[in-house]
């Protein structure tokens, strides 16, 4: 397998939009072609204020030219296979740099680092992964001893590989996507539901809300926040089967076909707007809710 690093930020001048393509000028096109049919790391740039670090996975399905601009190129990512991260990973952590590709012969960062697209070895790969998605509970099954995990020995290869190619497995499983997925949605509505600003704690101290896919798996909704809600059960109800829909401003639509119109707007939030994620890149991203809007909301 050949892994790559792609860099992006939010506020990115190019045409990304990280869960369906990655945009990249000609210079950058002989390393990422190597990246088709394989995963990538997506790493936001240390300059970045309030930097992600490595943030998320996905897979390129294929690189075409831009039919938009010249000179320029379209990584396509693989529907369904983009996963944000459930803790994002630091770029230069307590320990030290995680991709160590990137250290010259004097152990310093090279010149490297500043590549926008980059391989990355798959020791480094799978080191980033394995905290990316492990939060403090073993998100992806560890083969073997403790020991074995964190060595990487350069004798432990054949051994290694059987273990990344179990984990690279992994990353297509329903089970560990879902887990990571509502982790990421809950922590960014603050377990609240979107709708109604309620957060109820069960016994057990577990958010009694759903972490909702506005675009749906089944339609190639993608495993990213801003394609997530979280919802109590009484809202991921109405919302799934299009009595509920929200527009661009997150103004929360009561469809007609509801039979108690006034105990819906007395269930949702009074201001009529759903409640947000603080951090604006979580937000719903309007992409999605016109999909909604149009494939299962009922006008």
């Amino acid at each position: 397998m050949s892994y790559r690093v792609f860099m992006h930020r939010s506020d990115s001048i190019y045409d990304d939009s990280p869960a369906e393509q990655y945009q990249f000028p000609k210079q950058y096109l002989g390393r990422a072609e190597g990246s088709v049919g394989d995963w990538i790391v997506y790493l936001e740039p240390s300059k970045v204020a309030s930097t992600r670090g490595y943030f998320a996975i996905a897979r390129v399905q294929q690189i075409i030219p831009d039919p938009k601009v010249e000179d320029m190129y379209l990584a396509l990512i693989e529907p369904g296979s983009y996963l944000d991260f459930a803790r994002p990973v630091p770029f230069n952590s307590a320990d030290g740099l995680l991709e160590h590709g990137l250290l010259n012969e004097r152990g310093k960062l090279s010149g490297r680092a500043q590549s926008a697209v980059r391989p990355i070895s798959p020791r480094d790969f799978h080191r980033i992964i394995e905290r990316g998605l492990d939060d403090h509970e073993p998100v992806l099954p560890r083969v073997g001893s403790p020991e074995s995990v964190t060595g990487f020995e350069d004798e432990q290869t054949p051994y290694v590989f059987e273990q990344e190619r179990d984990r690279v497995q992994q990353l297509t499983s329903r089970i560990v996507r879902d887990r990571v997925f509502r982790k990421i949605v809950l922590r960014a509505y603050g377990e609240r539901c979107a709708l109604s600003g309620l957060k109820l704690i069960n016994g057990g101290g577990r958010a009694e809300v759903d972490a909702v896919h506005i675009r749906p798996v089944q339609a190639n909704g993608p495993d990213v926040v801003n394609n997530g809600l979280a919802l109590s059960g009484t809202a991921h109800w109405m919302f799934d089967r299009g009595l509920i829909g929200l527009g661009y401003d997150l103004e929360i639509l009561v469809s007609r076909h509801v039979n108690d119109v006034d105990g819906v707007r007395a269930f949702i939030s009074k201001a009529g707007f759903a409640f947000a994620p603080q951090r604006a890149g979580d937000r719903p991203h309007p992409h999605f809710l016109k999909w909604h809007r149009e494939n299962c909301y009922k006008h």
